[in-house]
């Protein structure tokens, strides 16, 4: 193979290893951003309840919620998330329980139930934002899930920042890097379709 073309192959490939690079700390910075925000409403992005208990990743979220309702940063929660798979109950309403249970009252809380991914998921937040007339709103997830988030709810004209899981149920290495690498997929496949 010519030098030239080894050169220019190898100028691509460290290209392309670099924007995988940056883009892999983006999300990661983004799900670390300042969390000492206020707002209207704090939005839980939906994940899988276990029968009518939230799962661990669930429970994370609603957990963070509630310190931000509790501690005046969010005046009302959003819960979102439908029935999954031959589920009984939606994620939002495990979460709607699961946050009375721990002392939130039920006139916080607003519970949506269609919605079955995450643009879904501000897709409804967005209309209930609307009907109260609220303007601003804490989205609340794991850490590297809430770059695609923002930008979804950018995309959806809702102003929103972001409030990271202060911990995640994603512990060993394996578990981190699998979840870190699906977001800059699922982040790229939203940017080329919309979805």
């Amino acid at each position: 193979m010519p030098r030239r073309r080894r050169r220019i192959i190898s100028t691509i490939v460290l290209l392309v290893f670099t924007y995988i690079g940056g883009q892999l700390w983006d999300i990661h910075r983004v799900g670390h951003l300042n969390r000492d925000r206020t707002a209207d409403c704090a939005i839980v992005l939906g994940a899988a309840a276990w029968h009518d208990k939230p799962s661990p990743v669930l429970e994370e979220r609603l957990n963070h919620a509630i310190v931000l309702y509790k501690t005046g940063k969010a005046k009302f929660i959003i819960l979102t998330g439908g029935y999954g798979k031959g589920a009984k109950h939606a994620e939002s309403e495990v979460g709607s329980d699961y946050c009375v249970r721990m002392g939130v009252p039920e006139n916080a809380l607003r519970v949506e139930k269609e919605s079955g991914n995450t643009l879904d998921n501000l897709r409804e937040a967005k209309k209930i934002m609307g009907d109260e007339k609220w303007k601003s709103a804490l989205l609340v997830s794991d850490p590297w899930h809430l770059k695609r988030a923002r930008r979804m709810a950018t995309d959806l004209g809702l102003e929103v920042y972001v409030s990271a899981t202060p911990s995640s149920k994603f512990k060993s290495l394996k578990a981190k890097s699998k979840f870190l690498f699906e977001e800059f997929l699922l982040y790229h496949s939203y940017l080329l379709t919309g979805k």
